[in-house]
């Protein structure tokens, strides 16, 4: 090959791909962890092994392991589940103490006693807040427990039960878009 000749160009990546051979050849670098494996590694990950400690006995770094279990991951999004709805994470709200005090008598779902359970109590002047941290489908179900405080079936409504109940309905509709 001489430089004053120029060489006739293969137009683009796709017309060179259609001239190497198609038997077990796909192209790009090869994957650090070998595919036999690759299955060791992903079972381990899925034991509880951290990424960390499977790339040391495995000889290679993090981002190869990362590569290796990516599909297996949290934040992980395959496009075949795109459709799918995501799942619901914790979100932690204020309660106001009346709310809380309703709710305690009230007969609930073990879900959303466990969540009011374990609410953390924050001391607010006169009265108090609970910090409860549950899944927004549980706060939801505890907005509509506490219905009766604001007057419904016949029942008098204490105003300052009423506001309280309004501010928890409006912390969990600012943070939680309604469910289907």
């Amino acid at each position: 090959m001489h430089r004053g000749f120029p060489q006739p160009r293969t137009g683009d990546r796709a017309a060179g791909r259609e001239h190497r051979p198609t038997k077990g050849s796909k192209g790009g670098r090869r994957p650090a962890v070998a595919a036999d494996k690759t299955g060791i590694v992903r079972t381990a990950y899925l034991e509880g092994r951290s990424i960390a400690a499977l790339a040391r006995d495995h000889g290679v770094s993090r981002g190869a392991i990362r590569t290796a279990v990516a599909d297996l991951m949290p934040d992980h999004t395959a496009i075949e589940q795109e459709d799918a709805p995501a799942p619901e994470l914790p979100v932690t709200l204020d309660m106001p103490g009346k709310v809380a005090d309703f709710l305690r008598t009230a007969e609930l779902e073990p879900a959303e006693r466990a969540a009011l359970d374990q609410g953390v109590t924050v001391r607010r002047g006169q009265g108090y807040t609970l910090r409860v941290t549950a899944v927004p489908a549980v706060h939801r179900q505890l907005l509509a427990r506490c219905q009766p405080l604001d007057g419904a079936q016949g029942v008098r409504a204490v105003p300052a039960q009423r506001k309280a109940r309004r501010e928890y309905e409006n912390r969990v509709s600012a943070l939680v878009p309604p469910g289907p």
